[in-house]
């Protein structure tokens, strides 16, 4: 099957990010001191669903997994990288908190990421969370047709790693369309004029994993699930499902 999208594919993933955008903007709103993480996957399920849209997240069973995913959304509080599971667990003054949501509209798939901080938190988080997202957008500059994947992931990963920043370990963006994940793996490190060459109607979701302190290590939670930073560091995640264009890149997840 071919990896590249027709005009008409790309148009209906960008429905189906557009839900995606939604339901990340209604959680972000409520997200609060004193929410629960359940209530805030009630939140994103609702608004997946007042759009007829189907949840990606929900059941999601890899082959690498021995559980299938409960939750619509991910969870990642703290040292959280990815994958943390929507639980009874109470936000707090000061928790950083981010948010991985995907969703299908006939058959196509969308997928986003959003990282913030709870009530007040501390100017090291707030950084984090700016360069994480600094890092989404050089890499969805860089998504051009005739560029290499690795200028892509040169661009997300090189100044992150020169700001002292540590990057998920074994962890990157990928293919998407009518599977959430699909060819190609998309990394956030790599080395400019290397890998395949991107070409017209690639669609990608570019999404840098960024932990405080340097280190890019990991280890899984016991719900089996949830990858949390070896050093104990707080971490953010953004990320964005792009369609490579004649015209540049086109962010199919927003509102």
């Amino acid at each position: 099957m071919s990896m590249l999208k027709s005009p008409d594919q790309i148009m209906m993933m960008r429905e189906a990010g557009r839900v995606v955008a939604n339901a990340l903007s209604a959680v972000r709103e409520q997200a609060e001191v004193g929410v629960s993480l359940k209530e805030l996957d009630d939140i994103a399920a609702s608004v997946i669903s007042d759009f007829g849209a189907k949840p990606a997240f929900k059941d999601y069973h890899p082959r690498w997994a021995a559980v299938p995913f409960p939750g619509v959304i991910c969870t990642s509080v703290n040292d959280a990288v990815v994958h943390g599971i929507p639980n009874g667990y109470v936000l707090e003054d000061g928790d950083l908190l981010s948010v991985d949501c995907g969703a299908f509209v006939e058959g196509w798939c969308g997928d986003a990421a959003i990282s913030f901080v709870v009530g007040i938190g501390s100017p090291e988080d707030k950084e984090l969370v700016e360069a994480t997202e600094a890092a989404l957008a050089r890499g969805i500059d860089a998504a051009r047709t005739g560029n290499k994947m690795g200028d892509l992931a040169y661009a997300i990963g090189g100044e992150a790693k020169r700001a002292g920043y540590g990057l998920l370990a074994d962890h990157g963006g990928h293919g998407i369309g009518r599977t959430m994940h699909a060819e190609p793996p998309v990394p956030n490190l790599g080395r400019p004029g290397r890998g395949m060459k991107l070409e017209e109607g690639l669609v990608i979701a570019i999404e840098p994993m960024l932990i405080l302190g340097g280190k890019d290590d990991y280890y899984h939670d016991e719900d089996e699930w949830t990858l949390r930073s070896a050093n104990g560091r707080r971490a953010a995640h953004s990320e964005h499902t792009v369609a490579i264009t004649a015209d540049g890149p086109i962010v199919l997840t927003l509102p």
